[in-house]
Parts: structure tokens; C-alpha cells; sequence
């Protein structure tokens, strides 16, 4: 009861509202701000709607309906038991049931680290739905290649990379689970621009074999500037609740991606299109011809940043930049009528943690 009126006294406080709805795998918890044109938030691992906590009155601010969602397996949503229930065409399902329970016949969605590949894949499979499409963090990748596990299998030499540690069923859980909140705090530490390890410090994205683990080589010392206490408390709350089974289950479905959409190989994601990443995250790096191939792979780009000093938690590092990027783009592919517009606020949620 505690709970509920506190969430009720901050939806009082910022105009959040929460919800359910129901999507193929079952429940679908979503957050909304605002009205206008729909924005979809869809975020990524290890996180949840909260992630979008920056964005969602800056963009209601502007004149737009901004949803931020639990994806299944995470949160308040749906977490069904079997392994291929996390799908790439499933949680494209989830987005599709968000859009129609909403009452609306298309939507904007922008995603976060796997949330971004789940908004591109989105774009392509249900063009009519999705007219435009935001990636942070995680360059657009069309689908090719060998199958994904043997590439990862094969990547670090010596050392094993962290998509094939978390890709056996209950090995990732075993580490995070005793201790979810430090574990939490180190891997946002390990990946945020002013607390990821030194240069030539062992990369925390590779585990040793035999017995190692991410969390030796997280970071110790402060958190990022970011992530206030009662952040990491919410986090990880939801997480000592779900479990991280849900969450990790998205890494154990490459190989059924992979096949699942063998139509799209070498696809491009047509529709108007806004990529932001960080110049210090490893995914911008590693991906660097990923995001030099934009041109034939995102024709539709209407910009293209990547942040100086930022690592791979944009949205919440840089949460101002990133509002005023995403109204900027907003306004060219979605525009609203002037009149239910407002004022940019780059700053947090009244009422909500930090």
C-alpha cells in the first residue's frame, strides 16, 4: 500500500501515468506522459522504463505523447518461462499490441542498447506501424553474417566475451543474483564515461575462462554522476524482484533471430531515422563501420551524433543533449501543431529519483 501511494503522490507530481496492457506474451507495463504524436521508449539491458525518466516530460513538453515500456521480462511485464518467448518477433509483437491497446494507428519509437535493435526491427517488419525510428547507443546492424553464436564464441581469444557468458542459461544469474544491487552499480560504473576502467585496464566486456567473472573487473570508487542511490535503489529492486532471467533470455535468442529474419538480410531501415551515441562507448567503436555504412543501411538518416566524453548510458549521462536531439528530430518527422507545443526541459523528473 506504501508502494502504490507513493508512485500515486509522483504520477501527482509529474503527470506520469502507469498502466497495463495486454500484449501477446501477457502483460505489458508502460508509463505515459503528455499527448500528441506517439512516442515508444524502449530500452535496453540491464534497465527498465526508468531509463526514460529524463526524456519523457521534456518530450510531453514538446507536444508529444511520450510511452515508455517495460519490455517482457523486465518489470512489471509479462516474464513467461520458455527461453524462445524472447524472440525478436516477439517483443516487435509487444510494440505492435502497445501501439493498438494506446488506440493509435502508428507510433515514433526510439530505443536504447538491445531496445535500439528491437525499434529497428520494429521499422522493418511493421513498416505501416512504426514511420520513424530513434537508435542511442547501438549502431543499426542489418542482419547477415555467420550465426551469431559462433561469432561471439570465437571473439577475445583467451578470454571470453560477455554475449557468450550470458548466453548459457543460469551462468550470468549465478553471479548477478546474490548480489544484484552491487553488481547493478558495477556494470553502469564500468560502462559510464567518468568511472569505465583506464586504458589498458582488463576490458570489462570479456570475462577469463574458466571461472572468471564481469564483476572482477568492474570498477571500485564512486558511482557515475548520473546514477543517484535512489536510482540504483529502483533498479535494483526491480531486479532482487524479477530476477535476471527474463532480461538475459533477449542474448539467448541471437541464433533464433538470426533465423527468424533470414527475409531481412542486408535490410535497410528506410523510414526517417536519428542515431546518438557515446564516443567513449565501446559499441560506437566497435560498430564504427556500422555507422560509416549509414548512408545505404539507414537511408532515411535525418542525423547522426556521437558525444564527445559520453559512454554507453546516453539518455541518462547526457540527458539534456539527448532531450534536445530527439525534439529537434521529433519536429522534422513528426511534427505537432505549435500550439500544444512548449519549452525544452533538459532537467530531471520533479518528484522522481535521480
Amino acid at each position: 500500500m506504501a508502494e502504490r501511494t507513493a508512485e500515486q503522490t509522483a504520477e501527482r507530481a509529474t503527470g506520469m501515468r502507469h498502466r497495463t496492457v495486454t500484449g501477446p506474451g501477457g502483460r505489458i507495463h508502460l508509463v505515459e506522459q503528455g499527448s500528441g504524436p506517439l512516442v515508444l521508449l524502449v530500452h535496453g539491458f540491464p534497465e527498465s522504463w526508468y531509463s526514460w525518466r529524463h526524456q519523457m516530460p521534456a518530450l510531453a513538453a514538446a507536444g508529444y505523447r511520450a510511452v515508455a515500456l517495460d519490455v517482457r521480462g523486465y518489470g512489471r511485464s509479462a516474464r513467461p518461462d520458455a527461453v524462445e518467448a524472447y524472440r525478436m518477433t516477439e517483443l516487435v509483437a509487444d510494440n505492435v499490441a502497445v501501439v493498438r491497446a494506446l488506440g493509435e494507428e502508428s507510433a515514433v519509437v526510439v530505443g536504447h542498447d538491445w531496445g535500439a535493435g528491437i525499434a529497428a526491427n520494429s521499422a522493418l517488419l511493421e513498416p505501416g506501424v512504426f514511420r520513424a525510428v530513434g537508435l542511442l547507443s547501438v549502431p543499426y546492424t542489418p542482419r547477415g553474417g555467420p550465426r551469431p553464436r559462433e561469432v561471439f564464441a570465437g571473439m577475445g581469444g583467451d578470454e571470453e566475451f560477455y554475449v557468450a557468458y550470458f548466453q548459457e542459461p543460469g551462468r550470468a544469474e549465478a553471479e548477478i543474483e546474490p548480489d544484484v544491487r552491487g553488481w547493478l552499480a558495477g556494470f553502469y560504473a564500468a560502462l559510464s564515461a567518468d568511472t569505465m576502467p583506464a586504458p589498458g585496464a582488463p576490458d570489462p566486456h570479456f570475462v577469463r575462462r574458466g571461472g572468471g567473472t564481469l564483476r572482477e573487473r568492474f570498477p571500485s570508487g564512486p558511482s557515475p554522476a548520473w546514477l543517484g542511490a535512489d536510482a540504483l535503489d529502483f533498479s535494483a529492486g526491480e531486479f532482487e524482484r524479477t530476477g535476471l532471467t527474463g532480461a538475459l533470455n533477449r542474448y539467448r535468442n541471437m541464433d533464433r533471430d538470426w533465423e527468424d529474419l533470414a527475409a531481412l538480410d542486408g535490410a535497410p531501415v528506410t523510414q526517417p531515422s536519428l542515431f546518438v551515441g557515446g564516443a567513449l562507448d565501446a559499441s560506437t567503436a566497435w560498430l564504427a563501420d556500422a555507422i560509416a555504412a549509414y548512408p545505404v543501411t539507414l537511408p532515411g538518416l535525418v542525423a547522426s551524433h556521437v558525444l564527445d566524453g559520453c559512454g554507453h548510458w546516453v539518455q541518462q549521462e547526457r540527458p539534456a543533449e539527448v532531450n534536445r536531439l530527439l525534439v529537434e528530430w521529433l519536429a522534422a518527422v513528426a511534427p505537432v501543431d505549435s500550439a500544444a507545443g512548449g519549452a525544452v526541459d533538459g532537467g530531471r523528473v520533479s518528484g522522481a529519483p535521480s
